[in-house]
């Protein structure tokens, strides 16, 4: 059975940014370490671009998960922020839930550490309960290859949908005529190669 195309909505979404933490993205080797941090600021940079509401959330911070990344929280500074006292799945958390549904949005953007724990268990749980769920596949990170794959295969096949934080960020603006130049920093601030395409593109506009 196939999911039917659910295009996301800048007006019905909300980012969840599930146990970024210090301690949990040391065991993060599926993607390289840098370009995986920078996917995960790109994230929270298209949560702030499109003005969605996001959510951070840790997970027993007191012990080897460790605190949020501190970048996150400063990209964030008045975003809700529920430490978990202990639960592995975020949304046995009824604070978590409850920010979540304070948003009234019913699509949730999700990416966390680890991919088959921290996004799957709140992804399948949210799917349970209605909500229509993207998981950025490039912004979570796990142990290895078969970790992650058999988190997506399980999470696929509840209903979420795998996209990147770039696939996000261009379906919610849907029209570059919407902004180029915003959205153009965006991505040049996260991809060098779309600077150098900015740059020829600034370059030959001042031209005319």
């Amino acid at each position: 059975m196939t999911t039917p195309y659910q295009r996301l909505d800048k007006n019905n979404a909300a980012v969840l940014l599930v146990d970024h933490q210090a301690g949990l993205l040391s065991l993060v080797r599926d993607i390289d370490p840098d370009k995986f941090k920078n996917n995960v600021l790109a994230l929270g940079s298209l949560a702030q671009y499109f003005k969605l509401p996001t959510i951070l959330t840790t997970s027993f911070e007191s012990g080897p998960n460790g605190p949020l990344v501190p970048e996150l929280k400063a990209q964030f500074p008045d975003a809700p922020y529920i430490a978990r006292p202990g639960q592995i799945n975020a949304w046995d958390n009824a604070d978590f839930v409850q920010a979540v549904k304070a948003t009234g949005k019913r699509q949730l953007i999700i990416a966390g550490v680890v991919t088959e724990v921290c996004v799957a268990f709140p992804a399948l749980s949210a799917l349970e309960e209605g909500f229509e769920v993207f998981v950025v596949t490039d912004a979570s990170g796990t142990f290895n290859d078969i970790t992650r794959q058999a988190a997506w295969a399980r999470m696929t096949q509840a209903g979420a949908q795998l996209m990147t934080w770039f696939g996000v960020a261009c379906e919610l603006h849907r029209d570059w005529r919407n902004d180029i130049e915003g959205l153009g920093t965006l991505f040049s601030n996260h991809i060098p190669d779309y600077r150098n395409l900015i740059t020829s593109y600034t370059t030959l506009s001042a031209g005319k």
